[in-house]
């Protein structure tokens, strides 16, 4: 992962050095991360990885106590009106408009966007078959998140950012969701930044992918490179006690009952030499992208 050292209009979003605490407690420890234009970007890492704080000081919504952050080059904590009706979000937790039907709430909130898609709306809420006059606080979680993604993407916005946006979603529903992403980017250059937990999801529309762990970001890269470059070491207990410094590339590494290491490592790129490749007892596995999380961030 590359950081650059100045804040740009290059990317689409940009973070540098941006540090959070809550009642003493860090949940954001100098991340910095970049999302060019076009990017489909999951951010994946357990709750409390500081996934949302992340995204609410990238857009603007908290001030972190370090660091700063950009959404097209403006300042997030000063984003224009015109940078405001670029972007789409939906939150993990949706209560916004309640009192309003989902009828009134978009005719009011389309009026604030140039590229209002009015025919998307009727279209979606239509195909979704949701409700209409009924008021938003007495839909069902899933509705409710429904009706924000249409919100969001009605706006055809440049940059879709959605914190957790099938957490209430049934499967059928998620998929169109996922389709509509991977549709958006292909056709109209959408750049998207989404944050899960479910790591099927991430693996069928991200073109990059994002760790989050313990407030820090741990892993930022193109989807295969980070299947390619790393590699899990099976090292028995034997060889291992040989072992008395890190290995070059070292990510993590726990014992197994039995004594064994097991050490997930990332190699600079792909085909450079394992470390301790000369050991016949030595195994390595190619990882799953879910086997990469669950080592990482345990």
């Amino acid at each position: 992962m590359t950081i650059s050292n100045t804040l740009t209009s290059t990317y689409a979003l940009q973070a540098q050095q941006l540090s959070k605490r809550y009642a003493g407690r860090a949940v954001l420890e100098g991340v910095s991360l970049e999302v060019s234009p076009g990017t489909i970007l999951g951010l994946i890492g357990r709750n409390g990885a500081g996934k949302t704080t992340l995204i609410r000081a990238m857009l603007g919504l908290i001030q972190p106590d370090n660091g700063e952050a950009r959404v097209f080059g403006d300042p997030a904590l000063q984003l224009t009106d015109a940078t405001k009706s670029r972007l789409g979000y939906v939150p993990q937790q949706v209560d916004t408009f309640g009192w309003m039907t989902a009828e009134q709430m978009f005719a009011f909130v389309g009026q604030f966007y140039p590229r209002w898609d009015a025919g998307f709306v009727a279209h979606t809420l239509t195909r979704w078959t949701l409700p209409t006059n009924v008021a938003l606080v007495k839909l069902s979680p899933g509705e409710r998140q429904r009706v924000a993604l249409i919100r969001a993407l009605a706006a055809q916005p440049d940059l879709l950012v959605l914190d957790e946006p099938a957490s209430a979603l049934d499967p059928v529903a998620r998929r169109e969701l996922l389709r509509e992403i991977a549709t958006r980017a292909a056709e109209s250059g959408t750049t998207v930044l989404f944050s899960t937990h479910i790591v099927s999801d991430l693996e069928r529309v991200a073109s990059h992918v994002a760790f989050m762990h313990g407030g820090r970001l741990i892993l930022h890269d193109e989807l295969d490179a980070l299947k390619e470059r790393h590699v899990r070491l099976h090292i028995p207990a034997a060889t291992a006690q040989q072992l008395h410094t890190r290995l070059p590339g070292e990510l993590s590494r726990r014992h197994t009952p039995g004594g064994d290491l097991v050490v997930v490592i990332m190699r600079p790129s792909q085909g450079t030499p394992l470390p301790l490749a000369g050991h016949a007892d030595v195994r390595a596995d190619r990882l799953s992208i879910e086997d990469l999380f669950v080592e990482v961030a345990q």
